[in-house]
């Protein structure tokens, strides 16, 4: 079955605005960026251009992922936050609801990660070609039917979380794409980029935004 994009109606919600940096917490169901064809141009940037028309891309989350975002407002600041996501000077923390009960109560998934190319967007273990992907686990809360963890991911590879979660037996409830029967009867993807630190472009001084889990 195709896959046909119908994205909430849900709007962002701004965190934090100055002349340099732009910060949202995006609604589950709906790209960061247009996709291809023009049934996938409603998006979280064009939605903020309006009021914020510089808006330019630093990063993003998956379309079934909410939460936390920072976008540039000036090229300088596009620049300067986008290198700390290259060197991982960045601190970002989700949230999830996972299938089962995760033990031990803390850990690192340290998996490589590529494209699975013929199931597309499907990414996937691979120790010969993958890149190097690690998340470490703190659990919340637990019972014998659900997981509820804090993720926080060192690297950030494509669908990392999401894999990596699956590949411990306990995939995160609602996924799509990695998650089966009943851990994927669920009304969303339960993750969500509960905070986001970063320095300032301008000042360097470290922020940090949060936006609680709605789940």
């Amino acid at each position: 079955m195709s896959f046909v994009y119908q994205p909430t109606d849900e709007q962002p919600e701004i965190i934090h605005a100055d002349h340099e940096v732009l910060v949202v917490s995006k609604p589950a169901g709906l790209l960061s960026v247009p996709g291809r064809g023009d049934d996938r141009s409603d998006c979280l940037i064009e939605r903020l251009r309006g009021a914020f028309p510089t808006v330019l891309l630093v990063h993003r989350l998956d379309m079934d992922t909410s939460g936390v975002m920072v976008f540039g407002l000036t090229p300088h600041a596009q620049r300067h936050l986008s290198k700390q996501f290259e060197d991982r000077k960045t601190k970002k923390t989700y949230v999830a609801r996972l299938w089962g009960r995760l033990e031990p109560k803390t850990g690192t998934v340290d998996l490589p990660l590529i494209v699975d190319w013929p199931n597309r967007p499907r990414q996937m273990v691979d120790h010969q070609n993958g890149r190097p992907a690690q998340t470490d686990w703190r659990v919340v809360r637990a019972n014998d039917q659900e997981t509820r963890v804090r993720l926080s991911p060192i690297t950030g590879r494509s669908h990392q979380l999401r894999v990596h979660m699956a590949e411990l037996g306990h995939p995160i409830l609602g996924d799509p794409l990695y998650a089966t029967g009943a851990a994927a009867d669920f009304p969303r993807l339960m993750l969500h980029a509960e905070s986001l630190r970063f320095k300032h472009p301008e000042t360097g001084v470290m922020h940090s935004f949060t936006a609680p889990a709605p789940f």
